[in-house]
């Protein structure tokens, strides 16, 4: 990479190649199996003038029309799209307009409609839409761009409010979404990004959720440069620590509606600065880590192994195959992978090619030990599997630091 993609500074700083990887969203089908598949490299940079940590947009054109991740899946993005809600029709104006990009299958926009609010839904994932519009949502089958951002205010008006969770993170082209974003939103509105906090993904060794569909791990101060080559500016900053690791909801708007920034955000950015987020011997230390751990996760799955215990993973997450895919955890740790979203059942993970089950193989294979490749959904997992630890089954936690439970 030779410039940011967010304040398009020049040479980000390389600081882990992660080898080569098919897209981590890329399961096999039972039949294509034995077949190679589409590889590119996943090379970390970051930006030392803004703290976005990137990685080169090499995901195949229309990736993203046919895709596989649901929030639906976890009690917790129902709790928290539920409290997501209420905070917009706290923000949103009367009848405002509140729009979801990257809507997936629907689960916040439901909230939103159940407090009255109107809504309408941006997504390219033609199978996913179909979900949303199961709950009532109505969604518009597209990427969102400018053509997209001018068909939608011709024929709805501009949006009150524009929203896009885990969403930003996925594109390749910030500026160009940042032009349909202006054109989109109206003089008064408010653009809301939810997305994993960089700062977080450093300090808890999260190098799983770097992956070729996450192009970007933002920075507030990122955003905040972003944000002002459009005329706007970042006006409010919540915290998020139980979402994907540790996630931020950056509020912003346009500088001319005179919406200024409340107490909350520039100690946010302070704090990034105070935690070396623009010094390269931060991410230096940060690929040090990532080597050791997996060291350390290689060493005791090759000891559980040893002892003829089977294992299988929780979660064929996105972040669980970057991370077995880079430590080279294949099928000769692992007898299966479980994950509760059926569209993935029958299927094998990228890269590694090991068979992807439903919840209930655990029941009946009776692994030993359960690597909690989703640990970010840890503590609903294991309220879940109580069972599992009942018997004397044993949770192996990846991050920050390998650790066995039960």
């Amino acid at each position: 990479m030779t410039q940011c993609r967010a304040c398009l500074a020049r040479d980000p700083y390389l600081f882990l190649p992660l080898g080569n990887h098919a897209p981590a969203q890329m399961l096999i089908k039972a039949e294509d199996v034995g077949a190679d598949q589409p590889s590119f490299s996943l090379d970390a940079y970051v930006c030392l003038q803004c703290g976005l940590i990137q990685i080169a947009d090499q995901v195949p054109a229309d990736f993203f029309r046919h895709y596989l991740y649901v929030p639906s899946g976890a009690a917790t993005m129902h709790d928290h799209f539920d409290g997501f809600a209420h905070r917009i029709g706290e923000v949103a104006v009367r009848d405002a307009l509140v729009v979801d990009i990257g809507c997936n299958d629907g689960l916040l926009l439901a909230k939103c409609n159940e407090l009255g609010l109107r809504t309408l839904g941006i997504d390219p994932a033609a199978n996913i839409a179909e979900l949303a519009r199961a709950k009532g949502v109505e969604v518009l089958v597209d990427y969102f761009d400018p053509v997209t951002a001018l068909r939608v205010r011709n024929e709805s008006g501009p949006a009150g409010i524009i929203v896009t969770t885990n969403t930003f993170n996925h594109i390749g082209d910030l500026h160009r979404f940042m032009q349909a974003v202006a054109l989109l939103l109206a003089d008064d509105g408010t653009f809301v990004i939810e997305v994993p906090r960089a700062k977080e993904l450093i300090e808890n060794n999260e190098f799983d959720n770097i992956y070729h569909e996450h192009v970007s791990s933002f920075s507030l101060l990122s955003i905040e440069k972003l944000a002002s080559h459009f005329g706007m500016r970042v006006t409010d900053i919540e915290h998020l620590p139980a979402i994907h690791g540790g996630s931020m909801r950056v509020f912003v708007s346009r500088i001319s509606s005179g919406a200024l920034p409340t107490d909350r955000v520039q100690p946010r950015l302070d704090e990034e600065m105070a935690a070396g987020m623009l010094d390269k011997e931060t991410y230096d230390a940060f690929a040090q880590r990532v080597h050791a751990l997996g060291d350390r996760l290689r060493g005791m799955l090759d000891e559980l192994k040893g002892r003829g215990l089977k294992i299988a993973g929780y979660g064929a997450s996105a972040r669980g195959n970057t991370l077995i895919t880079y430590f080279g955890l294949d099928r000769r740790y692992f007898d299966f992978l479980v994950d509760k979203n059926p569209l993935k059942h029958g299927m094998f993970s990228p890269n590694t090619r090991i068979p992807i089950r439903d919840v209930s193989a655990i029941g009946e294979e009776h692994p030993d030990v359960m690597v909690m490749l989703a640990w970010n959904f840890f503590d609903e997992i294991r309220q879940q599997q109580s069972g599992f630890a009942a018997k004397g089954g044993q949770f192996l936690v990846p991050l920050p630091t390998p650790r066995l439970l039960n």
